[in-house]
């Protein structure tokens, strides 16, 4: 396998990563940088939202390598995460080779060959050349026995298949971990990783973000979007919005020609923006008091 694409200097890899259009800053750029130098899995947690998985996609298209990602959800197991046999067409096959007379040991290296392995995300990063990225988004949300299990892969890069054998990753993948922190994750995992955190952006991040995802963006328009973001995340919300959001709101905004946050028809798009109903409640009755104060 060849190696992960280096980078030469953190100021070379954010240049990478704004061509995919992510914009990031120095602590970001410094700890992704070391992640890929030291060949260590990156651990990103943050509010929902802030763009954590985003660092990956980004990241794969920088070093022009794969993308492969294990969305982790409560009852996430080992088989789930590795491989599965297929076991429809492994019957199908004894069918057939039953008939046409196979001796059985034939018969059992036949049904255990990639023709009837499964691969799911792990032994995929395990096998692909070259290196992937390998995004395990929200391990938070899998439980503390899959996380077990995770780390004796991250230790050792390699798994055993019984019938098929040992699959071992000559270079291992490079391995971002997202996490919102619905539970804390275990010390165990932690010490093997980098640790970023990526908190709600401030103002001059959020208009860089508008304008690298969004170019056609009116500046007027993307200047008021990242001062009212930057007062409303000060206000209580039940979910407070994320960059996510923030696009998503933009968008819409362009997509109805608003000029800026004094159209009157910004009130009735307050749900792309806000997930809450109560949210979308309080932050539609002091708009005007906003307005006001601009």
């Amino acid at each position: 396998m060849s190696a992960p694409t280096r980078f030469a200097s953190p100021e070379a890899l954010d240049a990478a990563l704004a061509g995919q259009g992510y914009v990031s800053d120095a602590e970001l750029r410094m700890t992704l940088y070391l992640a890929l130098a030291l060949n260590k899995p990156l651990l990103v947690e943050g509010p929902a939202g802030v763009g954590k998985t985003e660092i990956a996609k980004a990241l794969a298209a920088a070093v022009d390598t794969r993308l492969i990602r294990l969305q982790c959800y409560e009852g996430l197991d080992a088989a789930q995460a590795l491989y599965e046999w297929d076991y429809p067409r492994q019957l199908l096959e004894i069918r057939v080779q039953e008939a046409a007379g196979v001796s059985t040991d034939s018969l059992r290296d036949n049904l255990y060959s990639d023709s009837f392995l499964l691969e799911r995300p792990l032994l995929a990063a395990l096998r692909h050349s070259p290196p992937p990225v390998l995004l395990i988004d929200e391990l938070d949300r899998a439980d503390e026995a899959f996380e077990s299990f995770l780390l004796e892969i991250l230790s050792d890069w390699q798994i055993s298949i019984p019938e098929y054998g040992t699959v071992r990753a000559d270079t291992p993948p490079l391995v971002v971990i997202t996490g919102n922190r619905t539970r804390a994750l275990a010390e165990a995992t932690r010490r093997r990783c980098l640790y970023l955190w990526i908190d709600y952006p401030d103002r001059a991040k959020e208009l860089a973000v508008l304008q690298s995802r969004l170019p056609g963006i009116d500046t007027r328009l993307a200047e008021a979007i990242a001062d009212f973001l930057a007062w409303a995340r000060t206000q209580e919300l039940a979910k407070t919005p994320g960059l996510a959001e923030t696009l998503d709101w933009a968008a819409a905004l362009i997509e109805i020609g608003a000029a800026d946050l004094d159209d009157t028809r910004i009130t009735v798009t307050l749900g792309a923006l806000f997930k809450d109903p109560a949210d979308i409640d309080a932050m539609r009755a002091r708009l005007e008091d906003y307005r006001r104060s601009q």
